[in-house]
């Protein structure tokens, strides 16, 4: 992620961009050198350090119980839309959060400089690229310098979604999956670069 990309609140396009394309049980790791925070002001920020990325029937729950949540449906819907709801894991790799502050919204975590060492963003190319460790096996990976500039699905997840086998159970205006639940390590989302107003929050 770029230098536009300061906060989960933006970041997690990476999430909600390329969730159709990842299979079940993968991982996507977000080189995100300048996220430094969570939302983009001081509410939304507390509602997603208090709620976390933790899959939609959870978010849900929380919001029943949670009148600031009722009256930040926005926040709300951040937190669901990018979720993996357990299915694929996410490893952020923040410039500027501490291990503490990403393991407690519900990702995994891991150190930028290593990773960056591991994924060398100066010499892959967007898409397919390899690897090759150090025991001498070989990883291939998909690569997205920029998740704003698409929208990435593997065609068997159209399959799926025609599939009225697995048809979605209705929670309130929430679709939920037959395979979906709730899971640490789940997912996020994207948003606006910078929100059209500052939400009402209580204090």
């Amino acid at each position: 992620l770029n230098e536009e990309y300061h906060s989960t609140w933006l970041g997690n396009k990476s999430i909600y961009r390329t969730r159709m394309a990842i299979d079940d049980g993968g991982e996507l790791i977000v080189l995100a050198p300048w996220v430094e925070t969570f939302g983009e002001d001081d509410c939304i920020d507390s509602l997603i350090r208090k709620v976390g990325y933790v899959g939609t029937p959870a978010i849900m729950k929380a919001m029943e119980n949670d009148d600031e949540l009722k009256s930040n449906l926005s926040a709300v819907a951040h937190l669901i839309h990018g979720s993996s709801e357990g299915r694929f894991s996410v490893t952020y790799c923040p410039g500027k959060l501490t291990k503490e502050e990403v393991k407690s919204v519900g990702y995994k975590y891991s150190d930028l400089e290593r990773m960056k060492q591991v994924y060398n963003i100066e010499t892959l190319k967007d898409g397919w690229n390899t690897r090759t460790d150090e025991d001498g096996s070989i990883e291939e990976f998909y690569y997205i310098s920029n998740p704003a500039l698409g929208l990435w699905a593997h065609p068997s997840r159209f399959e799926e979604e025609s599939d009225t086998s697995s048809a979605a159970q209705i929670n309130g205006d929430v679709a939920i999956g037959s395979k979906q639940e709730a899971s640490d390590g789940s997912g996020g989302v994207g948003g606006w670069k910078k929100p059209p107003r500052k939400p009402d929050c209580t204090a």
